[in-house]
């Protein structure tokens, strides 16, 4: 029988057989919460588990002897996240297998709380924060390898192989870095489907609501070297909003090669991602170096039908973090990748300061040109792919940028000394370009480089890197008003054809007195 509307809002679901519950028994409910008033969530949430930090709050485990599928008989498990800190809303979640759709009830007996005591009655009937997806995604032998999270408003995680956590997926973003605040939707019901025993996939559904939309997700999810998520989106929207964001993203860079850190630390680099990347509909490529700016920054990449964009980690070398707790050099990027065409839209990347690693500072999303009309659905679906193999997103042909370098600027004198001229230096590696055939001559290149006129040009060069093969480019520039950003473009051309990704580049500005 087929579920109907009036069941999925009333819960009763148990009766129901796997087969008939689909992605549009949720579409269905998201598009009447959007003609409902929205009711805001409330917290039960006892103060002791509410004041948790971060290390107390991750010391509150599930029994490995109540995860969801411990039997064994699929490769999949499901963890709960218990509530606590900032995670204090319920989330209801379902599980569908053979037998139909049910409520996965909430028992404090099924945790482990560590070295607190907590009054079992103040938990009664608290309900999950969310889950955790488990796979042997690198042995075998290991069940409990964590693949996926789902904790916190829309936010996920996903890892492939060899990986750790870093950069954050999200549902749906509103209003982010708008004056008037952001609002954060949130995923307040989930169904689980059983996989089959030999099944290497997992399929989650998720109804999303807050109070200027409601939306139908559904994430099949695909372990392996690289991790992929296939997302089915329908977003309805209660009322306009003035910025909508899809397939958004939330990353941290605290400081890196191009940004260096202004006080002494063994680590290099500090970063869960170093740059956005997009690839235009009209075949352009793009790479965007991170900042950790001293004020909000903003900006705007005007793209029509987007093949892929995201927040990459392309700096891999452990040397470059020096970090064996956080293993910085193992974070994936998130790519995403559209189904279908688009249309007319924008890539938009907001930096926020931040002062330490804590904060994911780096948001990055798709805002399409036009938003549905309330009560009209907007249907988006794309694949997320975790991956560490960022050249092989990228057509094989063209440069890469390896590396972006800032410095304080400097000339050498008739001595052979080199002193600062009061110029700002950048260091761009490209790779170098492939020639037409294997066994061509490398192709000769030019620099094409552009700035937005906020700076006057002391050199722009280029030359041969023996080191790496490729190509070297050296910017020196004086910046005219610092209370302005800086923007810049490099390229390397054969004739007039590109053949390397664009460098573009945002020197923030500052206020003054900073």
């Amino acid at each position: 029988m087929l579920l109907s509307a009036l069941a999925l809002s009333a819960g009763l679901l148990a009766a129901a057989p796997a087969s008939a519950f689909d992605f549009f028994d949720v579409a269905r409910r998201a598009k009447e919460l959007a003609g409902e008033k929205y009711k805001a969530p409330t917290s039960q949430l006892p103060k002791e588990l509410r004041d948790l930090k971060y290390a107390e709050y991750q010391q509150i485990q599930p029994k490995r002897d109540k995860y969801l599928w411990a039997d064994g008989r699929t490769a999949f498990q499901i963890a709960f996240h218990h509530q606590g800190m900032a995670f204090d809303l319920p989330v209801k979640i379902n599980e569908i297998d053979a037998e139909g759709v049910r409520e996965i009830k909430y028992d404090p007996a099924d945790f482990d709380f560590g070295p607190r005591q907590v009054d079992a009655k103040l938990l009664r009937g608290l309900g999950f924060a969310g889950f955790r997806v488990l796979y042997p995604l690198n042995d075998p032998a290991k069940r409990d390898d964590e693949l996926a999270s789902f904790l916190g408003a829309s936010y996920f995680r996903v890892v492939g192989k060899g990986q750790v956590y870093g950069v954050s997926a999200r549902g749906l973003a509103i209003d982010t870095a708008v004056p008037s605040g952001e609002e954060f939707p949130r995923f307040r019901e989930f169904w689980i489907a059983r996989p089959a025993n030999s099944d290497k996939h997992i399929v989650i559904y998720a109804l999303l609501d807050s109070p200027r939309a409601t939306g139908a997700y559904r994430f099949t999810i695909t372990p392996g070297e690289d991790s992929l998520v296939e997302v089915r989106s329908r977003v309805y929207l209660r009322a306009p909003v003035a910025k909508l964001g899809i397939a958004s993203m939330a990353s941290m860079y605290l400081y890196g090669a191009a940004q260096p850190s202004g006080t002494a630390n063994y680590r290099p680099e500090l970063h869960d991602s170093d740059g956005l990347a997009f690839h235009a509909g009209n075949g352009e490529w793009l790479w965007r170096p991170l900042n950790n700016p001293r004020r909000l920054a903003n900006s705007s990449f005007m793209v029509e039908n987007p093949r892929g964009f995201g927040l990459q980690q392309r700096a891999r070398d452990f040397r470059q973090y020096e970090d064996l707790d956080d293993r910085y050099d193992l974070r994936p990027t998130l790519w995403v990748e559209p189904t279908g065409n688009w249309g007319k839209g924008r890539v938009e990347l907001v930096e926020i300061p931040t002062a330490d690693e804590t904060n994911d500072n780096i948001v990055a999303f798709w805002v399409p040109e036009h938003q549905p009309k309330p009560g009209t659905a907007l249907e988006m679906n794309y694949t997320l792919r975790w991956t560490r193999n960022e050249a092989g997103l990228q057509d094989p042909k063209l440069a890469r940028v390896l590396q972006t370098r800032r410095s304080v600027g400097e000339t050498r004198g008739t001595d052979l000394i080199r002193r600062p001229d009061g110029s700002t230096a950048f260091l761009i590696d490209f790779s170098a370009p492939a020639p037409a055939k294997p066994k061509d001559p490398p192709l000769p290149v030019s620099l094409n480089f552009s700035t937005g006129g906020n700076a006057d040009v002391l050199e722009n060069s280029l030359r041969r890197n023996p080191v790496t093969g490729g190509w070297r480019v050296t910017l020196r520039i004086k910046v005219k008003d610092p209370t302005k950003p800086v923007e810049m473009r490099a390229g390397l051309v054969n004739g007039q054809n590109a053949v390397s990704e664009t460098w573009s580049y945002q020197l923030p500005g500052y206020e003054t007195g900073e």
